[in-house]
């Protein structure tokens, strides 16, 4: 009996037990789930004057390379230590000799012929002007007179050619000394001492020291950027040339220079729709000369243009869109007109007006509409350079 009453004993009891919780259910209030609440950075807008600058990278280059050439011929009887390559040359400085015997000989032939004609000639004036005085008097003929004239005339023509006689040969003489056209520096030299020259032979290969210039690809839309006249020919004048920072490595430091853009191309590049702008630096005015063949980055300065609105690159979401920030700190996407993108800003030149606030924060999920919790409100954003 106690094997049957046992088990039916709690089974009745379980029973009793699911009917009573069944009947008296406890009641738990209904509480809405807490949203959670992104907290955000955000700065006010404002419209600003900016400044257009044009990025670019070349190489430097001489901005003037020439074949030195013998004007004289003969043995070279003496050679600048510094006509090697490197070498530095001020303007007019010699940079050899020519053996002068030859040209010294014919100069002083030419004084000779020179001095010889002169007595001549005022010889056959002296006749000329006595027998004038007799003709006057009728002592000598008219034919005479006029002889004497030919001769004198005759005699001043020969004194002339002994002049530029003298003048070639005082030219040949000085162009024994063969002199640095520029301040330059030797790329090469292919002459030494007591090798025989020609008039006209190659010499050296001279580049300008006093100014480089660097060569920098421009894509055509970036002339839009600069304010020069389009279509302009020959070089710019100094009044519109613009502005270019040059920056390059030089050892273990980036040095920098300043340019100016001097003129432009005549072609443009069909495979990179790009056309070569071509800057120039003052070497005089470096502390330390800009080396040619060095590669550089460069910042051209461009237009200025009013009432734009410069922001962080990264507050663009998607291609042309932002999010605002309204005063009851909810976020709403907004289209805005993209001027230019830039490696860290972008200029809007629409779609904001000045104090609305920008989102800074990065945020993943975005719903327009949704609160967010503003921690950091930043003065209005300056100018990004």
């Amino acid at each position: 009996m106690k094997k049957i009453i046992l088990p039916v004993g709690i089974l009745l009891a379980a029973v009793a037990v699911f009917v009573v919780l069944i009947r008296t259910p406890e009641r738990l209030s209904v509480v809405p789930p807490e949203q959670a609440v992104a907290s955000v950075r955000v700065a006010p807008v404002r419209s600003q004057t900016v400044q257009l600058d044009v990025n670019s990278q070349g190489r430097v280059q001489a901005s003037r390379r020439v074949s030195l050439s013998a004007a004289a011929t003969g043995p070279v009887s003496w050679v600048s230590p510094s006509l090697r390559a490197g070498g530095y040359f001020a303007a007019g400085e010699v940079i050899l000799r020519v053996d002068s015997s030859d040209y010294e000989t014919a100069l002083e032939r030419a004084r000779s012929s020179l001095s010889q004609a002169e007595t001549d000639a005022r010889h056959a004036r002296e006749e000329y002007e006595r027998n004038s005085a007799l003709a006057a008097q009728r002592l000598i003929s008219e034919s005479q007179v006029r002889d004497l004239q030919r001769q004198a005339d005759n005699t001043a023509g020969r004194v002339r050619d002994a002049q530029g006689a003298v003048a070639q040969a005082e030219l040949d003489l000085s162009r024994s000394e063969i002199r640095a056209p520029f301040d330059t520096i030797v790329e090469s030299s292919s002459i030494d001492l007591g090798q025989h020259v020609g008039r006209g032979q190659a010499l050296a290969v001279l580049l300008s020291a006093d100014e480089v210039e660097v060569r920098l690809p421009l894509a055509v839309n970036q002339l839009s950027y600069l304010d020069i006249p389009l279509g302009v020919r020959g070089e710019l004048s100094a009044e519109v040339a613009p502005m270019v920072s040059i920056s390059g490595r030089l050892g273990d430091a980036i040095q920098h220079w300043e340019g100016r853009l001097v003129r432009m191309e005549a072609s443009i590049d069909t495979a990179s729709n790009a056309v070569q702008a071509i800057v120039r630096v003052d070497q005089t005015t470096s502390a330390i000369p800009l080396p040619i063949g060095l590669y550089v980055e460069a910042s051209i300065q461009g237009r200025k243009v009013d009432n734009l609105i410069a922001l962080p690159r990264d507050v663009v979401r998607g291609n042309n869109r932002v999010l605002v920030v309204d005063t009851e700190n909810r976020l709403w996407y907004r289209e805005v007109d993209i001027m230019r993108l830039e490696n860290d800003r972008v200029l809007i030149q629409g779609g904001l007006a000045d104090g609305e606030r920008i989102c800074l924060s990065p945020i993943q999920a975005v719903v327009e509409g949704m609160r967010v919790n503003v921690v950091d409100e930043s003065p209005a954003l300056a100018q990004l350079k």
